[in-house]
């Protein structure tokens, strides 16, 4: 693996953790969720520079299911994301207090909706490059070959991932929290590492999901193709 591929998944990695923190709200406090908040907005930066090359080929080749599909859910997070940060910027009260807003509630839920909006975008932009991914760490850890064992245990662990998501998600309100705004907050007891173990199962959920629906799409495609 070339040393510009390893950049990409050691800043998307961080980024997604970082982002994951960020929304522990009420585990971090104001200051560090504002902090992590600002280097998330760095690393996003760097992430759209470093597929800059995407952006430039958008129009280009052939669009099919799958490329039409990605392009949808890039663009979305991206205009998600960015009106989370713009909205983050402009209520702050540590880092940028001198901004002067006088009724900052609508800023706030957009704030918060598209905060969890772009985490659950954020998991099915994943999905998309989730093959990528997994060939990239192969090529790290010298895995080349195929193992029956291997692949059945990793879709058994998957089934234990989403399994788990979903019970998250249930015990976590997600559905409310993407719909509803709540001015006073998602309270919940949960430790810092059971809030990130809760999180990324659901994150498997989307993950997983869009990476086996990619499959199928495929290989639909491919049937359609020997058929023709």
């Amino acid at each position: 693996m070339n040393r510009k591929m390893l950049f990409k998944l050691v800043n998307d990695l961080v980024m997604t953790v970082l982002m994951l923190i960020a929304m522990a709200y009420y585990i971090t406090g104001n200051m560090i969720h504002e902090v992590v908040g600002v280097v998330v907005l760095v690393l996003f930066i760097v992430h759209n520079f470093l597929n800059r090359r995407w952006y430039k080929a958008i129009l280009k080749g052939k669009h099919t299911v799958r490329r039409i599909l990605q392009i949808g859910i890039n663009l979305l997070f991206l205009v998600t994301m960015s009106m989370m940060m713009i909205s983050a910027v402009l209520i702050s009260s540590d880092l940028f207090p001198y901004i002067p807003i006088n009724n900052d509630m609508a800023l706030r839920q957009l704030h918060v909706q598209t905060a969890y909006w772009g985490f659950i975008i954020m998991a099915v932009h994943i999905g998309f490059s989730w093959g990528t991914i997994i060939n990239s760490i192969r090529r790290m850890t010298g895995i080349t070959g195929t193992s029956r064992i291997r692949t059945i245990g990793l879709r058994i662990l998957a089934v234990l991932i989403v399994a788990y998501g979903v019970h998250s998600s249930f015990e976590a309100e997600m559905g409310s929290k993407l719909f509803i705004y709540n001015p006073f907050g998602w309270f919940n007891d949960d430790s810092t590492i059971k809030f990130l173990i809760d999180h990324l199962s659901i994150m498997g959920i989307y993950i997983a999901g869009t990476h086996y629906a990619l499959k199928f799409i495929q290989s639909q495609e491919k049937k359609v193709v020997q058929k023709n």
